[in-house]
């Protein structure tokens, strides 16, 4: 069985003033043209469908498009929720989508989505886990003893009886550590820091019952601890740290039990993303100017700001996303700025900052109290901070 996986989409997100819409709609032609060339029998979404809660018409318009071609093509298609995603929109149709082979798992209903599906070599078990946070797991097992994602996880994977004769591949959409090395972020997640990651992550120990494990979450694609426990990354590049990154998409061969090829296709953008540096009057020489509507990150050295430097740029290169400084008085003030809000704000008003901008919503109590007590113990905070 051949299987593709993605992560990531961000459908209807923007990069700075530029709606991405037709940038993706053009990737998303390109990967369906892949799963018709490679004669792709099923595609893994995994979760961050859409960029926001509440997605734009352009954006539920560009889904459909985008299952309509993944349906006529006779694709199976398995679909999870991620953080950014509104469970309830996500699911609408689920039911419906099913019987045309879209099987969509948007909200932890106590136990994993399992949909069996058979090949030359026989089953194949694919298990879907959208993302959940601990409170959520702890609502369907109040007995279990639950303080962290990782142990949310395990409780959730116990659930289940896997039959490991069998072919199984999960999808996840959370924060998962290899052993002894955290995920290589991408710039563009909305994901812990490492301080309050450390209720986030869940371990790749979890998931070794698993063939293949299509993970989503983090934008930037490498596997960990083995080359079948993946993300996928985004397949556009979202923040300017990316501006290097090539992305791909990976497809899985399955074979028979315990024979897994995993192949990484590169992706090639309509536009791509990039990063000018130096000072105003180099950039500009006529020399150094190319004619391009690519995204463009310009950061300018001159020791003075440039009158008016965003208007020219623009005149050179149209898409330019964002400009900024770097000189001696930006990195010294960066230096200060860094120190100021460590100084004046609290481990709890960082807390909560980090949780509205995460989960767009109070954190509770209960939540709060087991970071500080994480805090605490990695000393970074204090019992009275």
């Amino acid at each position: 069985m051949r299987l593709l996986h993605l992560g990531d989409l961000h459908i209807g997100k923007s990069l700075g003033d530029f709606d991405l819409l037709e940038d993706q709609k053009y990737i998303l032609q390109q990967i369906l043209a892949l799963i018709k060339e490679k004669a792709v029998d099923a595609a893994m979404l995994a979760g961050d469908i859409y960029d926001r809660p509440v997605p734009s018409e352009g954006a539920v318009r560009l889904l459909d498009f985008f299952l309509q071609g993944l349906a006529e093509l006779g694709t199976k298609v398995f679909i999870i929720s991620g953080n950014h995603d509104s469970d309830e929109r996500l699911n609408f149709g689920s039911r419906f989508f099913a019987d045309r082979g879209i099987y969509i798992a948007s909200k932890y209903q106590g136990e994993l989505y399992h949909k069996r599906l058979e090949d030359a070599d026989g089953a194949v078990n694919f298990y879907l886990l959208p993302f959940v946070k601990a409170s959520q797991v702890r609502h369907f097992h109040p007995e279990a003893e639950i303080t962290s994602y990782d142990q949310a996880v395990k409780v959730v994977l116990a659930q289940t009886d896997f039959n490991l004769q069998e072919r199984n591949v999960l999808l996840a959409h959370q924060f998962v550590a290899g052993r002894s090395l955290l995920p290589e972020l991408a710039g563009s997640e909305s994901v812990a820091s490492q301080m309050v990651g450390l209720t986030e992550q869940v371990g790749t120990d979890n998931f070794d019952a698993f063939d293949y494990v299509a993970l989503g979450h983090i934008h930037r694609a490498q596997q960990l601890e083995r080359e079948t426990v993946r993300y996928a990354g985004s397949p556009l590049k979202y923040s300017l740290s990316e501006c290097h990154d090539t992305k791909s998409v990976p497809v899985i061969d399955l074979g028979a039990k315990g024979q897994v090829r995993v192949e990484l296709v590169p992706l090639r953008p309509r536009r791509d993303l990039r990063h000018l540096t130096g000072r105003l009057e180099q950039l500009l020489r006529r020399e150094n100017v190319e004619e391009t509507d690519d995204y463009i990150y310009v950061t300018l050295t001159d020791e003075e700001p440039q009158d008016n430097a965003m208007n020219i740029i623009q005149n050179y290169y149209p898409n330019t996303v964002k400009l900024d400084y770097r000189n001696s008085h930006t990195m010294s003030m960066g230096q200060a700025d860094a120190l100021e809000a460590a100084e004046v704000r609290s481990f709890d008003e960082l807390l909560g900052s980090f949780y509205q901008l995460v989960y767009g919503q109070e954190i509770s109590a209960e939540e709060r109290s087991v970071l500080r007590k994480i805090g605490v113990k990695a000393g970074v905070a204090d019992e009275t901070d």
